[in-house]
């Protein structure tokens, strides 16, 4: 073997895999995910004007990743290669995103909360949101990269979910956001009840951020509610439900549904584990026999 082969042998191996074709409109609807979510951290760098914006984008990332599975389900152009690159997609737009974007929120608003001044309980709590971003973070990474392992191709097979799903997780944290900045720009809610409000979902946001990313790695069972409630023929009562919520939702903002959607989807799991936990009952002592009971003694 010449010089020249051996060289090229190194460089390249023998049999490469090779993805020669890709299936074009579902990438591109996915890749639009990905961009939404890298818009959603640029909005967030530019300050609290832009908050707003970028919690929004993450929702326009969570229309586009609804989108692109069912294109290439109604297109049979399901592949593996769709699979990852809307995992890694999901990474940014759900993981990434809503990690710095509610980084950047609490530390915009740091001053409020704290004051000026350092001293130990600002600087922990200063600590505390690096420590939640993070953990936020890499439990999305770890949820999608065990989606990734466990899943089945068979659309029929997709009912529950076994963690909270990332998109489920980055709408609470959205949903909150885009609801903190409405409130903080509606005068009407500028009285001493929506302030107190406004500062408690502030400090309770690190502690939600933490909650999400252990529901994401939890093995708590959501229901795919596409596939449960809406896909195929359903009771008449599920379409009056709709109906019920969709008031609900108008009555209340968009922003406060919101959050009042993502969220008690969120909780649902938790809540439901909770009350249909199997409780372990103690053992029954048996009763001692006849046969085994001691003799008595005789006078």
């Amino acid at each position: 073997m010449s010089h020249r082969s051996k060289k090229r042998h190194f460089f390249r191996p023998p049999h490469p895999r090779r993805l020669r074709t890709v299936t074009i409109l579902p990438s591109l609807i996915t890749l639009i995910n990905g961009i939404c979510g890298f818009a959603a951290i640029g909005l967030a760098a530019r300050g609290s004007e832009k908050f707003a914006l970028a919690g929004y984008m993450i929702f326009f990332a969570m229309i586009a990743d609804m989108l692109d599975g069912r294109v290439a389900r109604m297109s049979h152009t399901t592949s593996s290669f769709g699979g990852q690159l809307d995992s890694l997609c999901d990474m940014l737009s759900f993981g990434a995103a809503p990690a710095v974007l509610t980084f950047q929120v609490l530390m915009q608003n740091f001053p409020d909360l704290f004051g000026e001044g350092t001293f130990f309980f600002s600087d922990f709590f200063r600590r505390f949101l690096w420590l939640a971003g993070g953990t936020y973070l890499c439990c999305a990474t770890v949820r999608l990269a065990r989606f990734n392992v466990e899943n089945e191709e068979d659309e029929t097979a997709h009912q529950v979910f076994f963690g909270l799903p990332t998109p489920a997780a980055a709408g609470v944290l959205a949903g909150l956001i885009v609801l903190i900045e409405h409130m903080k720009a509606d005068p009407t809610t500028q009285t001493p009840i929506f302030v107190l409000t406004l500062k408690t979902m502030l400090y309770c946001l690190p502690v939600i951020t933490i909650g999400l990313g252990t529901l994401m790695v939890s093995r708590l069972p959501y229901p795919h509610l596409v596939n449960q409630y809406l896909r195929g023929r359903k009771p008449i009562t599920h379409l009056f439900w709709i109906a019920v919520i969709i008031g609900l939702i108008w009555q209340a903002g968009l922003q406060a549904a919101l959050v009042v959607c993502f969220g008690g989807y969120a909780a649902s799991g938790l809540v439901r584990w909770v009350l249909h936990r199997p409780r372990v009952r103690p053992a029954a002592i048996p009763e001692p026999s006849q046969a085994d009971a001691p003799a008595a003694e005789s006078p």
